[in-house]
């Protein structure tokens, strides 16, 4: 169930932060350049190193919310640089995906999460379907089990509801119209919405690491 008192004390944490916006901006830039690097992933260093990997990927993914003011390429630009995934085609992809096109419904944690979950289970064969026959392994399966995770954690899916209870503390769906997006602006939305992405991100790090040999 999750703990309203520890977000809240998150979300203050993150609208009081100073963020290093030129460092952040740097590394976006570098990976739009030359692209995401591939990674050869070591599961047993992996593993030993779970805690960092978990704690670096939560604080990435909160910075590149605030840098994109959007938390699905947030929290998948996070997973992807850690994994050594995909490509910022797909970032570019994510651009209408927050609240699934700014209706307030699913959060962008949980989309980014997922798009990331296709990435790193799936086969690079579309015509090849055995990685469903396998429950380790199904993205199906993983997908559902993150998101009863991700909903114990903040208590919601949908953007809306988690701005309610958790970022704001009343009903704003920032994407319904411009007025909404200043005031959602004005009260730090953007920096305290780093917390789904953070969360998000740090819970499907960990599902991947938890699933290698």
């Amino acid at each position: 169930m999750a703990d309203f008192a520890a977000l809240k004390k998150k979300v203050d944490e993150l609208a009081e932060r100073e963020w290093d916006i030129p460092g952040i901006e740097a590394r976006i830039r570098k990976m739009t350049k030359s692209g995401i690097p591939r990674k050869k992933l070591d599961p047993k260093e992996m593993k030993a190193k779970k805690v960092e990997i978990l704690d670096r990927v939560q604080r990435r993914a909160e910075e590149y919310n605030f840098i994109f003011k959007n938390c699905a390429k947030g929290t998948a630009m996070a997973l992807l640089e850690e994994f050594g995934l995909g490509n910022m085609e797909i970032i570019k992809a994510l651009t209408p995906f927050p609240g699934v096109g700014g209706t307030g419904e699913i959060c962008g944690g949980i989309t980014g999460s997922l798009i990331t979950f296709g990435l790193y289970f799936g086969s690079d064969d579309p015509l090849d379907l055995s990685v469903m026959n396998d429950p380790k392994r199904n993205p199906i399966l993983i997908s559902q089990k993150f998101m009863a995770f991700f909903e114990d954690a903040i208590g919601h899916w949908y953007c809306a509801d988690i701005i309610e209870t958790v970022i704001l503390g009343k009903r704003l769906n920032p994407g319904e119209s411009d007025t909404a997006m200043m005031t959602f602006a004005g009260e730090k939305g953007f920096e305290k919405c780093g917390l789904p992405p953070g969360m998000g991100s740090r819970l499907a790090a960990e599902f991947i690491i938890d699933s290698m040999k």
